[in-house]
């Protein structure tokens, strides 16, 4: 009975975890989703899409989850952590019906601007609430578990899309099956966060004491959680004297303003890489190579199985490995593998093996992005902001970070029928180099220590002692 007594806070945390995580799977599935479903929508019979449309029903989800990342913070934090995913799960089931019976491509670009939001929302809300109930020594992998969920839900609608597409490619209307599956994922996260509690740290700033000790001690052993509940109710106190959280103190407060420098710089790093490129795109980028559509399916699935399997080393890195280093590491080898992809599309596109080698350079690309690079961009992006300021910190710098995305999205089908593949990707490796050098500069460590530990080691900063 006493083992059991012991390991019960983890396995409630684990639960915990598993339901509020399906906000990423959904996040990874529905902007994962567009890349073989594209094709099929595209054609003349169905919503006859050009470049510049496809583009736009692209990213239209992305432009929808910069707005939702933001105001999602400022929901987060007036209304709690729990409420604003269930609200989340309440978009993603509802908007689904607009996008799988959307009968022209205005409709569709309107329901995946809704859709959208929702994404925004789970993006900046999941982060934020798992950093808030996990412990300090797993905070980072519990946050990285939303990453791979993420992964994993992007590797199932590329499966999705590979096994419904070439069994049934020839009804040109199969993309709505595609877009379907997620009603599933949707209403379970939903049901499930009814009975899931919420972020202990959310209900101490909110002045509600006894509710905040209760979910601490269902993630805690008592004797920790009575300490954790102190150094948080400490901190809390601390600031009474100020006034209310508000975008003001972002630009006043030089510490803050620093930790947004940081959490907008991270955010947007995520993205210039051109890693959604790929997401997104990936079986065009792969057809354009040499493959055709049913191969380039089938393809492409094995950007989802490295993505997955490289999230999962990543995982267990993070906890012996800083932050800092994973980041670089990742960089590092994007970067390189950005530049391989120009270099073959110069010399060697003429050669039969050519699309094996891009296959080769997406599926590296994606291995050390998803490995090292992401589940470090979430988890610094949900740590370093203080508790008062934590919802809407987040949302600022995600909101930044989807707007990135949203650009890359639009654009990338322009690029490469303008200047080229080769082109395209030199520029993603220039603008990787250049986030690589300012990674190494002022990125911060933040392994191995508490989020309050955190705010008052951010608040004392004074030099560039950051490693």
């Amino acid at each position: 009975m006493e083992t059991a007594t012991i390991h019960s806070p983890k396995a409630y945390l684990r639960k915990v975890a598993a339901i509020a995580t399906l906000g990423g799977l959904l996040f990874g599935f529905d902007t994962g989703v567009v890349n073989g479903s594209l094709p099929f929508m595209a054609q003349p019979d169905q919503l006859n899409l050009n470049a510049f449309w496809e583009g736009l029903v692209t990213s239209a989800v992305l432009f929808g989850a910069a707005v939702g990342s933001f105001t999602g913070g400022r929901l987060s934090d007036r209304y709690g952590r729990r409420k604003c995913i269930i609200l989340m799960a309440s978009i993603f089931f509802l908007s689904r019906f607009g996008c799988v019976f959307a009968p022209s491509a205005e409709i569709m670009v309107a329901f995946r601007f809704i859709l959208g939001l929702a994404v925004g929302g789970v993006s900046v809300t999941v982060p934020t609430y798992l950093a808030e109930m996990a412990p300090m020594e797993v905070r980072g992998r519990y946050i990285a578990q939303n990453e791979l969920m993420i992964v994993t839900g992007q590797f199932l609608a590329f499966l999705i899309n590979a096994i419904l597409g070439n069994m049934f490619g020839s009804m040109g209307s199969i993309w709505r099956y595609m877009m379907a599956v997620a009603f599933i994922p949707a209403a379970i996260l939903w049901i499930g966060m009814l009975s899931m509690p919420e972020s202990p740290r959310w209900l101490v700033s909110k002045g509600k004491m006894p509710e905040a000790l209760d979910v601490l001690t269902k993630v805690r052993s008592a004797k920790r959680a009575q300490e954790e509940f102190e150094s948080i109710k400490k901190l809390v106190e601390s600031e009474a004297h100020l006034a209310k959280a508000s975008f003001k103190e972002f630009i006043i407060t030089p510490w803050i303003r620093r930790l947004l420098f940081i959490g907008i710089g991270v955010g947007i790093i995520q993205q210039i890489t051109g890693v959604n490129a790929i997401n997104y795109y990936g079986t065009q980028i792969l057809r354009d190579s040499g493959f055709n559509l049913e191969a380039a399916l089938i393809a492409n699935t094995a950007n989802g199985i490295i993505s997955v399997t490289a999230t999962l080393i990543g995982m267990y890195f993070l906890t012996r490995v800083g932050r800092r280093k994973l980041f670089i590491l990742g960089l590092t080898m994007t970067t390189l593998a950005q530049c391989c992809i120009g270099i073959f599309s110069m010399t060697l596109s003429d050669q039969p093996y050519y699309g094996y080698l891009i296959l080769c350079m997406t599926v590296t690309f994606m291995g050390f992005q998803q490995g090292c690079s992401a589940p470090v961009t979430w988890i610094l992006m949900s740590e370093i902001f203080p508790l008062r300021l934590r919802g809407i910190g987040m949302g600022t710098v995600v909101f930044f970070s989807w707007m990135m995305n949203f650009t890359v999205g639009l654009c990338f089908p322009s690029l490469i029928s303008g200047v080229g593949t080769t082109m395209t990707f030199f520029t993603f490796a220039v603008c990787g180099a250049v986030a690589l050098i300012l990674v190494a500069k002022f990125c911060p460590e933040t392994k191995g220590r508490t989020l309050e530990e955190l705010e008052v080691m951010f608040r004392n900063y004074k030099s560039h002692h950051h490693r």
